[in-house]
């Protein structure tokens, strides 16, 4: 589960059954505090984690999952839903004061709040850390909905580079341009110069806008006088032929 339905209440009811009655009743006090006064924010988001938990929401979710929401993510989505338009103004200090696991529980946020685009500063800084799962937060309904065609290319190539898996992405397909299935093809071909592998899942990325001088030049690859990019340019291309329609 790598993004939830648009819709608080569903985020309450995921939440409600992975945590006890206990810890359910400290969350809606605080988000009835929340909504009374949204500096209430500063004082309880920080808690969240130790209040709630850290594992996965899901319970079937892989703890390594990057994209998988966590039980304290939720609880942060509801107490920022909770400030309503007031929670805008928290933002800002909230992300530059907080931990990662707060972050992360911002960005998820962001799709949920009344802020149109003026949330994209805060993607687009988590998008520039080195942070995976700050990366895959950043990168849900919220920059799908928002981020400009260039910026998200880039996210995407950000994401290979940092090993965060792009097909579990909200945006995957749908905001994948031409641009973004070049500049992928691009890398398997650099990655193929330097005699190293590529992760499968670029392909049917690449496949969405198939870049022929790109692709031309991987081919060619198979018939390098260097031993480990013909190798390199071989494992490539059964990977795309893997990843094809059969």
């Amino acid at each position: 589960m790598s993004d939830l339905p648009l819709d608080s209440a569903e985020v309450r009811e995921r939440l409600a059954a992975r945590v006890d009655p206990e810890a359910l009743a400290w969350l809606d006090d605080v988000c009835a505090r929340i909504a009374a006064d949204a500096k209430e924010l500063a004082r309880h988001f920080p808690a969240a984690g130790r209040k709630l938990g850290r594992g996965p929401l899901d319970p079937d979710a892989s703890p390594d999952d990057v994209h998988a929401w966590t039980i304290d993510d939720a609880g942060r989505v509801l107490m920022l839903v909770a400030a309503g338009d007031a929670a805008e103004g928290e933002l800002d200090e909230l992300y530059r004061f907080g931990d990662a696991a707060e972050r992360r529980g911002i960005l998820r946020a962001l799709a949920y709040l009344p802020i149109g685009d003026r949330g994209l500063h805060i993607a687009d800084d988590a998008v520039r850390s080195n942070d995976t799962r700050l990366i895959a937060a950043a990168l849900g309904p919220y920059a799908t909905a928002y981020m400009p065609d260039e910026a998200y290319d880039h996210a995407l190539l950000k994401c290979v580079f940092t090993e965060v898996p792009i097909t579990p992405l909200d945006g995957v397909p749908e905001r994948v341009t031409p641009n973004a299935s070049r500049m992928l093809a691009a890398l398997v071909h650099e990655r193929i110069a330097a005699g190293r592998d590529v992760p499968a899942e670029v392909w049917p990325v690449i496949e969405l806008h198939p870049p022929a001088e790109e692709l031309r030049a991987i081919e060619a690859e198979l018939e390098s006088p260097y031993e480990d990019r013909r190798a390199a340019a071989e494992r490539a291309l059964a990977k795309r032929k893997g990843a094809q329609p059969h």
